[in-house]
């Protein structure tokens, strides 16, 4: 009973993060979300007691991707700054494949200051990408007396991009040699000219 209470939830939020991707939180309904998870309206209101929690639902388990991913990026590579190359590569193929990613976008924009959910996902992807600028600058791989500001800047601009971009109809190999050509620019100006110059820039 228990593992088929998990599953019937599990369904509800991919549900839920398909139909928030395709037609936006105000436009997505209940009914639509419970005929796309095969449920009853009962067992939506068993685990969730308003599109709100569901869409706070979706926003966790977003969260909960980019934490996995960092994770086993960082566990492949003692360079802070290459897991943080690595990542934008993770993020621009997890908008292709995965609703969830998108769907959160999607609610950061749309439920900015609301109260049923928005923010907490952009608000993860920042905290992990410049907690890894961090690191990295700990580590010495930064330019010496690099402002923080400017690394922050351009990799939340780096990153609106890459979901902008992931949006279009350019195939996948197209996207990939677009976030390598991003990092095959900035990375003369994050790392100084005696950096190190052996970052990979494709995907691992």
């Amino acid at each position: 009973m228990q593992q088929r209470s998990v599953i019937t939830c599990r369904r509800l939020v991919t549900a839920a993060a398909e139909l928030f991707d395709r037609k936006g939180y105000v436009n997505a309904t209940l009914g639509e979300i419970t005929g796309a998870a095969r449920v009853t309206k009962g067992a939506l209101y068993f685990h969730f007691a308003s599109k709100g929690e569901l869409a706070h639902a979706v926003e966790e388990h977003g969260c909960t991707l980019l934490a996995q991913s960092v994770d086993r990026l960082a566990a492949g590579s003692s360079s802070p700054l290459q897991t943080l190359i690595d990542f934008t590569h993770w993020l621009a193929r997890g908008l292709r494949e995965e609703a969830a990613l998108r769907a959160n976008f999607r609610l950061s924009r749309e439920l900015r200051g609301g109260e049923a959910a928005g923010g907490g996902f952009t608000e993860a992807w920042m905290t992990t990408a410049w907690s890894l600028l961090d690191r990295a600058g700990a580590a010495g791989e930064l330019r010496n007396g690099a402002d923080r500001a400017g690394p922050q800047t351009l990799l939340a601009a780096a990153v609106a991009g890459i979901e902008l971009l992931a949006a279009t109809d350019m195939s996948d190999e197209e996207l990939t040699s677009r976030v390598a050509a991003l990092w095959d620019l900035a990375l003369p100006g994050l790392v100084g000219p005696s950096g190190r110059t052996d970052y990979r820039t494709t995907p691992r």
